[in-house]
């Protein structure tokens, strides 16, 4: 039993620092923090998500088959030369997929919404809507939001676009929609391939994420439409990874299953993108761009047998995203990689991460807990084991330096998203605090060691050690401030008789009773020593030789007028003899001072015990 009494007292410190560890999980784990917090963590951890991907976003490759026709600065030129206005006339729209199709891409998809009947071309429309009947490789979109019903009534649509899925998730919350700006119906009737283009802004402006399944609800019933995107991409991996997808599902796991692969979905329902390097906007383009202007004109010069802006066969095999870069345009996004940040370019990005199986997760909350465990164990153990406080500030900061590239290799490398900013944050509270602690323990140490080292065991006075250096000390003070102070030299009477009538036990404890008496006796600033065998010593702070004298003869008379218990049957009466000193009247020297106490103690003794010996008494 002591051994093990031991071993713990040995092991105290891991022992106190993993109870506390724990309850800083339990923390974390069950005291949920308020929505504002929860908030200001969470755009934190957007920040470091943006930064970790802005480092890996150069490293990772994208799709060429991946083609951007798009209406930039030049093409919205020439376009309102040409045509007048913005939006142009829809049967340039089907002239440029006629001119594509001839060259057999694989899909064309348009990030542009066909709504209302433009009258200025007649039958412009019809010949879009005959392009999307005749080609089923061609996309669009429409697009839900939530305005009221007074400004648009929501519209029914055509329940071919809608989609049947199978969600087995019991913590997960579709995004929900009371009204949609509606396209052509001509377009829906034409065409199953028609999906949502709705966006999720962080509550910073940007976009990280994307809604993969919308519910449009306003009729109070589960309506599911599927991002455009996803749509074309269930349609590649059918034809040319034979996915054999027939339904949508969402399992358990909160995974949008294609097949062989697992999209995860946060609890909104939206992907995670996984970006890549710079935008449609700056001059090294991570995409292939076209510009619109080039395609048109590379459509008149093949209608008139001259040379084609677009080399031959350049679509063939492609996936074509048509959409806008511009600024007038309101499309351009803000995004974790970039400030200006095309809106058809998250289209192929998400394509681009579909195809690649590489959308981001998060990571669970017990591998995130797991993380923040051995963070914190790790940093109290470099605060406490480490002796040098640089060494161990080095070793802390290489710790969340390597953490730091941790969290950055695992997204890079498995897509992962781990936490950064609750696991820093924890970390230095815990190293913090651990070094709080631990020089709190430390000063304790040092106290009982110096208690030790100066306190006698018996009595718990000062020993004899504390008593001559203190001595030295109060003369040192006196002779610097002009100051006095007095000693007293203290004899128990007959003290061998104790230990020989009531054995060593009984001495012993009359020891500790005269010692309690003493210090009851005094101030809090005197100190009363214990000088050796059965003689005590105090040392009164500036006390003259009169006072100290009063005081002497108040302790005699104190000590002299009870009896004091040795045994619960056995009481009995002690008396002492007192000589006193001061300085510097009686001496200028612990010797000195010493001596004379020492002789007038010799005095009391002399004359009858149970006195305080007189200084002013002539002692040969």
């Amino acid at each position: 039993m002591i051994t093990f009494f031991n071993n713990l007292y040995r092991h105290r410190y891991d022992i106190f620092f993993t109870l506390i560890l724990l309850l800083l999980i339990g923390l974390v784990c069950f005291f949920v923090p308020k929505n504002e917090t929860k908030n200001i963590l969470r755009v934190m951890e957007n920040k470091t998500f943006d930064i970790r991907q802005n480092i890996i976003a150069k490293n990772k490759k994208v799709n060429k088959d991946i083609v951007i026709i798009t209406v930039d600065d030049p093409s919205y030129e020439y376009l309102l030369e040409e045509y007048g206005d913005w939006p142009i006339p829809r049967n340039v729209y089907a002239q440029i997929i006629d001119y594509i199709q001839a060259q057999h891409p694989k899909y064309i998809a348009f990030d542009l919404l066909f709504i209302k009947t433009l009258n200025r071309i007649p039958g412009s429309d019809n010949e879009l809507i005959e392009k999307f009947k005749k080609y089923d490789n061609v996309y669009t979109a429409l697009n839900f939001d939530d305005y009221s019903h007074e400004l648009r009534q929501p519209p029914k649509i055509n329940k071919k676009i809608q989609s049947d899925i199978i969600i087995e998730s019991d913590n997960i919350d579709i995004m929900k929609f009371q009204n949609c700006r509606i396209i052509l119906p001509e377009i829906i009737e034409a065409t199953n391939n028609i999906g949502h283009i709705n966006l999720a802004k962080e509550d910073d402006g940007f976009i990280r994420t994307i809604p993969l399944v919308v519910n449009y609800s306003f009729l109070k019933e589960n309506n599911y439409y599927l991002y455009m995107t996803l749509k074309l991409a269930i349609d590649y991996l059918n034809k040319y990874e034979n996915s054999n997808i027939s339904q949508v599902k969402i399992d358990k796991n909160n995974n949008l299953v294609l097949g062989n692969k697992k999209l995860p979905l946060t609890e909104q329902g939206e992907a995670i993108l996984n970006w890549y390097g710079p935008s449609g906007l700056e001059s090294d383009k991570t995409y292939t761009y076209v510009s619109l202007w080039e395609v048109i004109k590379s459509i008149n010069a093949k209608k008139e047998g001259k040379k084609e802006l677009i080399e031959k066969d350049f679509f063939k095999d492609k996936i074509v995203y048509i959409g806008t870069n511009i600024f007038s345009l309101s499309d351009i996004k803000t995004v974790p990689t970039s400030k200006y940040f095309p809106g058809v370019e998250i289209h192929a990005t998400l394509l681009n991460n579909i195809l690649d199986n590489n959308l981001i997760k998060k990571a669970d909350l017990k591998y995130n807990l797991i993380i923040c465990l051995i963070l914190m164990i790790l940093a109290s153990y470099t605060a406490f084991k480490i002796r040098s406080v640089y060494v161990s500030l080095i070793l802390f900061t290489l710790l969340n330096s390597t953490y730091l590239y941790y969290s950055t290799y695992v997204m890079d490398k498995y897509n992962i998203w781990v936490w950064i900013v609750i696991p820093l944050m924890l970390n230095i509270f815990v190293f913090v605090c651990s070094y709080i602690i631990k020089y709190l323990i430390k000063s304790r140490d040092f106290e009982y060691t110096y208690k030790l080292a100066t306190t006698d065991g018996l009595t718990e006075l000062y020993n004899h050690r504390f008593f001559q250096d203190k001595m030295k000390e109060k003369i040192k003070v006196a002779e610097r401030n002009n100051s006095v102070f007095s000693l007293i030299i203290i004899d128990i009477d007959f003290f061998k008789k104790f230990n020989d009538k009531y054995g060593h036990q009984a001495g012993d404890a009359v020891l500790k009773h005269v010692a309690s008496t003493l210090k009851s006796c005094v101030r809090a600033e005197d100190y009363v020593c214990r000088y050796g065998g059965e003689e005590m010593t105090i040392i009164l702070n500036n006390i003259n030789e009169e006072a100290a004298i009063n005081i002497a003869q108040k302790i005699c008379s104190t000590i002299s007028s009870k009896k004091y218990p040795l045994t619960p049957d056995l009481e009995v009466n002690i008396t002492i003899s007192l000589g006193c000193a001061a300085y510097p009247t009686c001496g200028k020297t612990p010797a000195e001072l010493i001596d004379y106490a020492d002789k007038c103690l010799y005095y009391a003794k002399e004359n009858g015990r149970n006195q305080v010996g007189i200084p002013n008494v002539k002692i040969s």
